[in-house]
C-alpha cells in the first residue's frame, strides 16, 4: 500500500486520504442544513450521507441513483461559507461517481439545467473505501451558501452510490439585516382607478 502521505493534499495530486480519528478542526458538518439537502434521482433522503465525522465509514446510510447513474445533491449551508475541500466517500467498485461536478450557489439544479451551467470545479474520484479529501478552488467558493453536487455517471455500474460527503472551511452568520425598499406612502391618483361616487381624495388600492 503506498504511503497515505506521499503527497500534499493542497499541490499535485487530486485527494489526500483521511485516518485521523480526531476529524479535521474546520469540518463543517454542524454547519450543513441538513433538513434541507435534497437529493434527485435517488429514492434515498439526501441527509444520508451528511455525517459527523465519527460516522464517515458507516455504510449502513447511503446514496443509489434510481432510474439511471446519476444524482444532484444539493446542500445548503445555515451560513456563509468559505470552502477548503471537499470529503467523499463513494463506491464501492464500478458504483463509484466517474466524477463530482461542483456548483456554487445554485440551490435549485435540475437535470435539465445541469449541463447548461458552467460547473464551478470537478474532479475525477478513484475507487477506493476511504474517504478522500478534495481541495477547492477558494475563490470558487468563498461567501456561499449553497453548493450541489452531480454526478453524471459511474464508473460502469448501472447505479452511483456515495455513502458519505463532508466539507472542509470557515463559515460566519449570514447577514440577515432584510434589505429595505422605500414604498410609496400616498397613492398616485394618476396610477389606480377612482372609486366609483367618490372624488379624487380616495384611491382603490385592492385588498
Amino acid at each position: 500500500m503506498a504511503d497515505h502521505n506521499h503527497c500534499d493534499h493542497h499541490e499535485g495530486c487530486g485527494h489526500d486520504h483521511l485516518g485521523h480519528d480526531l476529524g479535521p478542526e474546520d469540518n463543517l458538518f454542524s454547519q450543513i442544513d441538513r433538513a434541507n439537502v435534497v437529493a434527485l434521482n435517488t429514492n434515498e433522503d439526501g441527509a444520508n450521507v451528511i455525517k459527523p465525522w465519527s460516522e464517515r465509514l458507516d455504510q449502513t446510510k447511503l446514496l443509489e441513483s434510481d432510474a439511471d447513474d446519476q444524482i444532484i445533491l444539493r446542500i445548503p449551508f445555515t451560513g456563509s461559507i468559505r470552502l477548503r475541500s471537499l470529503l467523499i466517500k463513494a463506491g464501492p467498485g464500478d458504483q463509484t461517481p466517474s466524477k463530482i461536478v461542483l456548483y456554487a450557489n445554485q440551490p435549485n439544479l435540475d437535470f435539465d439545467e445541469v449541463n447548461e451551467r458552467t460547473p464551478s470545479q470537478e474532479f475525477e474520484l478513484p475507487q477506493s473505501n476511504e474517504v478522500g479529501e478534495y481541495p477547492l478552488k477558494t475563490v470558487k467558493f468563498s461567501n456561499i451558501s449553497s453548493v450541489t453536487l452531480f454526478i453524471p455517471a459511474s464508473q460502469g455500474a448501472d447505479t452511483s452510490q456515495i455513502y458519505y460527503v463532508g466539507f472542509l472551511g470557515t463559515w460566519s452568520k449570514r447577514n440577515e439585516n432584510p434589505v429595505i425598499t422605500v414604498y410609496e406612502t400616498q397613492a398616485n391618483l394618476a396610477d389606480h382607478p377612482k372609486i366609483q361616487g367618490m372624488d379624487g381624495t380616495h384611491s382603490s388600492l385592492g385588498q
